[in-house]
C-alpha cells in the first residue's frame, strides 16, 4: 500500500461488477470509524451489504485502488439522481456521497483526487452544481468541504442519522 508521501499507482475507477460489495461494505466501516467514535451514525458506519449494493446501484460508484487494495470510494449521483431536499430537487444539482479515504492515507491528496473527478463527471453530466451533505458537528469535514469552495445552502434531518446534517455545494 502506498504511503502518505504520494498517489503514485493509485488507480481510480468506476466500481465493477467484479469488485466485493462486502469487501466495500467492510472498508465503509472502517473508514467512517473515526465517525462512529464521535457519536455520528453515519449510514456508512453501520450499513449492510445490502444497503451498500442499493446505494451503488443508486449512482456511479468510483474506487481508489492501490496495489490491489481498496482504499477510497465515492459515489456520484445525476441530477436525475439527486433528490430529497429543496436544494437536492433542483434540476440542475448532482451530488456525492458515501465518500470515503483509508485512514492511513488522509491527508495525502487522495480525497482531492477523488473530489477533483467527481466535479469534473458533474461539469460532463450537464450540472451547474454538486451539492453533499455530512454531519453538522464534523467539523473537520465542513471545513475541508469549505476549503474546495462548498458553501452552505440548508440543514437537513435524515431519518437514518442521529444528527442535523450541513448540505453544501459548490458552483461547476
Amino acid at each position: 500500500m502506498k504511503t502518505k508521501s504520494g498517489l503514485e499507482g493509485i488507480e481510480l475507477r468506476r466500481l465493477t461488477s467484479s469488485d466485493s460489495i462486502p469487501d466495500l461494505t467492510r472498508f465503509l466501516h472502517r473508514a467512517y470509524a473515526n465517525l462512529a467514535a464521535m457519536g455520528l451514525r453515519y449510514m456508512a458506519t453501520h450499513q449492510s451489504e445490502e444497503v451498500t449494493q442499493r446505494r451503488v446501484d443508486e449512482g456511479e460508484c468510483y474506487v481508489a485502488i492501490s496495489e490491489g487494495i481498496l482504499v477510497g470510494t465515492i459515489m456520484f449521483k445525476s441530477v436525475e439522481q439527486t433528490s430529497g431536499s429543496a436544494w437536492l430537487d433542483r434540476p440542475d444539482v448532482a451530488s456525492i456521497g458515501q465518500f470515503a479515504v483509508a485512514p492511513e492515507l488522509r491527508s495525502n491528496g487522495l480525497g482531492a483526487r477523488m473530489m477533483d473527478l467527481v466535479e469534473s463527471r458533474g461539469v460532463e453530466a450537464g450540472a451547474t452544481e454538486l451539492a453533499l451533505d455530512t454531519a453538522e458537528p464534523a467539523d473537520h469535514l465542513v471545513a475541508w468541504y469549505r476549503r474546495r469552495e462548498y458553501r452552505f445552502i440548508e440543514y437537513a434531518q435524515w431519518k437514518h442519522t442521529n444528527y442535523r446534517s450541513v448540505i453544501m455545494s459548490k458552483a461547476i
